[in-house]
């Protein structure tokens, strides 16, 4: 393709910058602060961007801001146009992790940053103490989606993502079993767990949906069972101190079960009905993919994970 050297001059690309800001925040006065523009400017920038493609972009709706089928075309185009103007410019830019200052917006599951994020904090302290982590709840139904709206720089979620698409990069991390997570003295029960006891002990649930139905029920359901599930929390970290005061039983991931039995001197048990592993992977947006930066962090993510393993051992 020729570049229309004349034509692409009166471009202004500052616009693409707005343009970009837009889409992602689809308000103009929030889309100004992103900049470090005033709200002026940016109103002045939505009417040149609107001139250029001879669209509207956005348009006002009851919740706020919406955009047009055209605006929703263009997202992923412009992104990876600046993307790759980035990556032009800083190309012989050096990353040293020892001066680097950088903020990045992680979403995880508390399940996973109790393994991993203390000594992924302290190898950041250590020798990347410019380097910040601001850490996010996720819902993985909408995480890509938060990576695509650039909310999130990196995420850590469950299941396999068969869902995403090209730009959506993912490396696996491990797969994961389940044990179930007792206190023998006060259920009154030791391992392995029996599917009578399984069935007539009062469960925990812990689920980052809203909803009182896990993997654990749809296994009992091929049974003609049911289970009684007696509390539901999204906070895994609460759940071995509810496990150790109550005759209760809990199914849960089997790295962060271990960890939690091994610190409060709690039973584990394999479950007594067939539940299949989950991909845990790491995910983030392919604007990302060649920022230095971001590429270091990822690989201090893996060593993390790859230590954890070591500590608690094969699923």
């Amino acid at each position: 393709m020729t570049i229309d050297h004349v034509n692409l001059a009166r471009l202004d690309l500052n616009l693409l910058i707005a343009l970009d800001a837009l889409l992602t925040e689809r308000s103009v006065t929030r889309a100004a602060a992103r900049v470090g523009l005033g709200q002026s400017a940016m109103s002045h920038n939505l009417a040149r961007l609107r001139d250029l493609f001879g669209d509207e972009l956005l348009t006002r709706g009851p919740k706020g801001m919406r955009p047009t089928p055209r605006a929703l075309a263009l997202i992923e185009p412009v992104r990876a146009i600046l993307s790759q103007v980035q990556a032009l410019v800083s190309r012989d830019e050096a990353f040293d992790p020892r001066t680097a200052e950088r903020t990045f917006r992680f979403g995880l599951p508390d399940s996973v940053e109790i393994m991993i994020v203390p000594s992924l904090l302290a190898h950041l302290c250590e020798v990347a103490p410019g380097i910040h982590l601001r850490l996010h709840n996720i819902d993985s139904s909408q995480l890509l989606e938060d990576l695509d709206a650039d909310r999130l720089d990196l995420a850590i979620g469950y299941g396999d993502f068969a869902q995403g698409q090209a730009h959506h990069k993912r490396r696996l991390l491990f797969t994961e079993t389940y044990l179930c997570m007792f206190n023998a003295e006060r259920t009154g029960i030791t391992g392995p767990i029996s599917l009578d006891d399984y069935v007539r002990l009062p469960h925990l649930l812990t689920s980052l949906r809203p909803g009182e139905r896990g993997v654990v029920d749809d296994a009992l359901a091929k049974l003609g069972l049911q289970r009684n599930v007696v509390l539901t929390t999204p906070r895994f970290l609460a759940v071995p101190f509810l496990v150790a005061r109550a005759p209760v039983v809990v199914t849960m991931h089997a790295r962060l079960a271990r960890f939690f039995a091994s610190k409060l001197g709690l039973s584990l048990s394999p479950p007594p009905v067939e539940l299949h592993e989950i991909a845990v992977s790491l995910l983030w947006h392919e604007s990302y993919d060649r920022d230095p930066a971001h590429a270091w962090l990822r690989q201090a993510v893996l060593r993390r994970v790859a230590e954890t393993a070591q500590e608690l051992g094969p699923v």
